[in-house]
């Protein structure tokens, strides 16, 4: 038998982090070790406790550390809410978890664990890199003890989210996502190039297993998520997004994505490309890559492993598509 494979969970628990969440604790292969938090589609507070009611949904007990409230230059300015929702979740119904986070700090956390398990940890972030610059800038040595990081963010070969070529995470704290792509830890980009190509549909949410605790919670949050990409349309016809998902996924099964070495900077000046995954695809510059890109999906075999692991119904695969 394989031993299970230590990831801890960096998010700023909106929607798509709450699905990923889910993921991440019914796997049979991850060991999710501990989730910290951060600023992003809600304050920190906010995901914090977004955080702490999925995992008590879930039926799991797993640490949950509170993190950066602010980037590193500048000060949080909520930007999510069209998406998300005023509570992160749809913004309809207050849930108050009884969990509690703990009292150590993410960024404490970050140090202990990852010095204690040297190489073995796989850190897995939905959000800006915000707590994950804050540990190496504490820590320089601590990027060379992590086994791997695995991102939902940027846009290599894609238009952004935010701005025409920036994707919300890198946007929300470019400085922190230099600090990350520059500190040698091993990269691997999970972006829009394939994050928008995994959707999920008006017919799965109405169909979700009833059984589960998270059900009513999680079909109210994707409605209002379904309206936001999709505004106008009735449902039935919507499709969204599973950004975040995909990034465990991957995390957990790295042949689910072709995955291409580039050097890859991050844009910190322009006033229209702020933010900007820059990708060098010049095959003449001999400039040694520093992420690993994701270039395409094995849509169906994730969407099946996805529906299959939360409780949603399996469709025909050629119905579900890109936007």
């Amino acid at each position: 038998m394989n031993p299970r494979i230590p990831i801890i969970l960096d998010m700023d628990t909106g929607i798509d982090d709450a699905l990923a969440i889910i993921y991440a604790l019914q796997s049979p292969t991850l060991e999710v070790l501990g989730i910290t938090t951060c600023f992003g589609n809600g304050d920190v507070a906010t995901t914090t406790r977004n955080t702490l009611m999925m995992v008590e949904l879930s039926k799991h007990t797993v640490p949950v550390y509170a993190g950066a409230r602010d980037p590193l230059v500048g000060q949080f300015i909520p930007t999510a809410e069209a998406f998300h929702g005023r509570n992160g979740l749809g913004g309809l119904t207050d849930h108050r978890p009884q969990l509690r986070a703990e009292a150590e700090s993410a960024v404490d956390y970050l140090r202990r664990i990852i010095r204690s398990r040297p190489g073995e940890i796989t850190l897995v972030v939905t959000g800006r890199l915000t707590n994950l610059a804050n540990a190496l800038n504490a820590d320089p040595g601590l990027g060379f003890l992590i086994k791997r990081v695995v991102l939902m963010g940027g846009a290599a070969f894609v238009g952004g989210n935010v701005t025409p070529v920036s994707e919300a995470n890198i946007w929300g704290d470019p400085e922190a996502a230099w600090v990350v792509f520059h500190s040698g830890v091993e990269l691997v980009m999970v972006g829009l190039d394939v994050t928008m190509q995994v959707m999920i549909e008006d017919a799965q949410v109405s169909g979700m297993d009833p059984r589960r605790a998270y059900t009513p919670v999680i079909q109210e949050a994707l409605d209002f998520y379904l309206a936001a990409y999709n505004p106008g349309q009735p449902k039935g016809h919507r499709q969204a997004p599973l950004h975040d998902p995909l990034a465990v996924a991957v995390a957990e099964d790295p042949s689910l994505c072709e995955l291409v070495g580039y050097p890859v900077d991050i844009e910190l000046g322009g006033t229209m490309t702020r933010g900007m995954t820059v990708v060098d695809r010049r095959s003449w510059i001999r400039n040694d890559p520093n992420v690993l890109v994701c270039q395409s999906v094995d849509r169906e075999r994730f969407l099946r492993e996805f529906c299959t692991r939360l409780g949603f119904p399996l469709l025909d695969p050629g119905s579900v598509g890109p936007l």
